[in-house]
């Protein structure tokens, strides 16, 4: 038993809390935090996994929908199958798992000694009562969240039948609850195509899908196989200016916007539905994160890190879409693993402490995005090796090249050809680009996505 004294509640009670030690506390039950928590298990160290719901697979339990496992498994699967098999991996492992569990805080307590890791202490609240797991790692897996209609700030009044898309598909997918008969749905993001297909199916006629931008935001195989296929039309430049109703949802007005999106006077329409689904993008679930004393990229909303997916607080690692928002799981499922490995590495001391390392090779450079890259990751480089570097674009274009400058030095540069906003884009960097930039002095570099005008 160990005294509850943590900055998660604030209050100056002492309290006995029962206290467990793993080497690595991976938060975060989904294909994210499974895959980090059986990549450390794999290296030799003694894992724990929190999460919130009652059972594994995140998200992943509500998209019935093919297409997951082309990459890792090498075969097409729907969501629930995808989760499932981690779910047997985990479950065929001692990896200990803290079901319907809920994070309050991470606590961090300094090494006795010079040069010791630190040890985290994760407080959780379960239905018996609070419980505390330390570890000289934390895998941060907590996956992202929809903004809201309060987010993106739609007039009208506030009845009855405004959804998120991924609440829509909880209803419909896994509640068996029908969510309206006729909808209009705002944003093109994936979730929001893939719905207008799952509520044709269910009988729910879809007016139309409506984007703001001039430019879908889904993946194009989701526009064929969601949109074009089944004849639900989409809207470019064009928002919902108005929700129109008492209880219920009666109607919306939708205007087309300009090249400033701003709503064009004089396009206003009013479409008749009882169903508003919003599609309108996803936020990195970082409360936690900022209490530990993470530091966020402004850009992507998800923590700082370097190769090794570490972010500035030694020993705490974040991967798949608390870190940045992905379009493939079976991206996050790679990405996940590494972390999981540099995790246990850093728990265990079989790699180097990536502080320590910076210290030693006097390599500590931060990547800026700059043309049309929207973001880069990751933002810090502490170590020589090849890197894997991860970025997405503001806007789609026919023809454009990556580059990395390093003051007015171009070290690198690509080949042309075409980049959409989205598609999350990787791009190695080889360690002698980043020997090179050391040696010419400087702290930072650049990558730099430049449209190239076509002859």
């Amino acid at each position: 038993m160990a005294e509850f004294k943590s900055s998660a509640i604030d209050s100056d009670t002492v309290e006995a809390v029962p206290t467990q030690a793993f080497d690595v506390v991976v938060i975060g039950g989904g294909p994210a935090g499974m895959a980090a928590a059986l990549a450390a298990h794999k290296a030799g160290a003694r894992v724990a996994i929190v999460e919130r719901e009652q059972h594994l697979g995140g998200i992943l339990r509500q998209c019935i929908h093919p297409g997951f496992g082309l990459s890792h498994f090498k075969q097409e699967l729907t969501g629930p199958e995808y989760a499932q098999r981690f779910i047997n991996q985990v479950r065929a492992t001692d990896i200990a798992l803290f079901m319907d569990s809920m994070v309050l805080g991470i606590d961090s307590d300094e090494g006795e000694a010079a040069g010791d890791a630190a040890v985290h202490t994760v407080t959780l609240m379960s239905r018996t009562g609070m419980l505390q797991l330390t570890g000289r790692a934390v895998v941060l897996a907590m996956g992202c969240r929809e903004r809201t209609r309060s987010e993106i700030k739609i007039p009208g009044s506030r009845p009855a039948g405004v959804f998120t898309a991924g609440l829509a598909q909880r209803y419909i997918n896994i509640e068996n609850l029908k969510p309206g008969s006729r909808a209009v749905i705002l944003g093109s993001g994936d979730i929001g195509l893939i719905m207008a297909r799952r509520c044709t199916l269910e009988g729910i006629s879809v007016e139309g899908v409506y984007e703001l931008m001039p430019y879908a935001n889904g993946l194009r195989r989701n526009v064929k196989n969601c949109l074009d296929d089944f004849g639900i039309p989409l809207h470019l430049s064009t928002t919902v200016t108005r929700v129109i109703g008492h209880d219920r949802v009666e109607a919306v007005e939708v205007s087309q916007v300009d090249e400033h999106l701003a709503p064009i006077p004089g396009t206003e329409r009013v479409i008749p539905c009882d169903t508003l689904l919003l599609s309108v993008g996803l936020i990195p679930e970082n409360e936690l994160s900022v209490a530990a004393g993470v530091e966020l990229d402004p850009r992507t909303r998800g923590a700082v890190v370097d190769q090794s997916l570490q972010t500035g607080v030694p020993g705490i690692f974040a991967c798949g879409n608390v870190l940045h928002v992905h379009d493939l799981a079976d991206n996050v499922t790679t990405e996940s693993e590494r972390a999981g490995t540099a995790a246990a590495a850093y728990a265990l001391g079989n790699g180097v402490d990536v502080e320590a390392g910076a210290a030693g090779t006097g390599c500590q450079l931060t990547v800026f995005p700059a043309g049309i890259a929207g973001y880069a990751l990751p933002g810090r480089i502490t170590t020589v090796g090849i890197t894997k570097l991860n970025f997405r674009v503001r806007r789609p274009v026919d023809a454009a090249r990556v580059r990395i400058l390093a003051g007015d030095e171009e070290l690198f540069a690509g080949k042309v050809r075409p980049f959409k906003p989205s598609v999350m884009e990787s791009f190695p960097l080889p360690a002698k680009v980043i020997q090179h930039a050391l040696d010419l002095g400087v702290n930072e570099i650049v990558l730099s996505v430049d449209p190239v005008e076509e002859a």
